[in-house]
């Protein structure tokens, strides 16, 4: 991983921390507690930051030169997933790990473009 540098890594790790975050939180929490845990928008945005998370960590993992536009897309889902989990509630962590990726995301896409 010599294309690498600490900044990335760190992203990388966000990415899919975020990932893991918003697939557990949609699974185990959000089907169990229902009402607007589960309502289509807020649902399908946890599963879109999921994805474009690990979407973007492969991206740096491959040294895409598409990553600067993948990471910028991705700290836009993560923003739109944070703000949606903070309005349902009782989604602290989720919160937390979104804005975390969207922060480095955003360095990350603004180092590359």
């Amino acid at each position: 991983m010599n294309h690498t540098t600490p900044e990335m890594q760190q992203c990388i790790q966000n990415c899919q921390e975020c990932h893991a975050m918003c697939l557990q939180m949609a699974a185990n929490h959000c089907l169990a507690v229902g009402g607007a845990h589960v309502e289509q928008s807020h649902f399908r945005l946890m599963m879109d930051c999921a994805q474009i998370c690990q979407t973007s960590a492969d991206f740096m993992l491959r040294g895409s030169t598409h990553q600067a536009h993948v990471c910028a897309e991705c700290a836009d889902i993560c923003d739109d997933c944070a703000k949606s989990c903070e309005t349902v509630g009782d989604m602290d962590e989720c919160v937390a790990a979104c804005r975390k990726c969207a922060e480095s995301c955003r360095q990350m896409a603004a180092m590359t473009m």
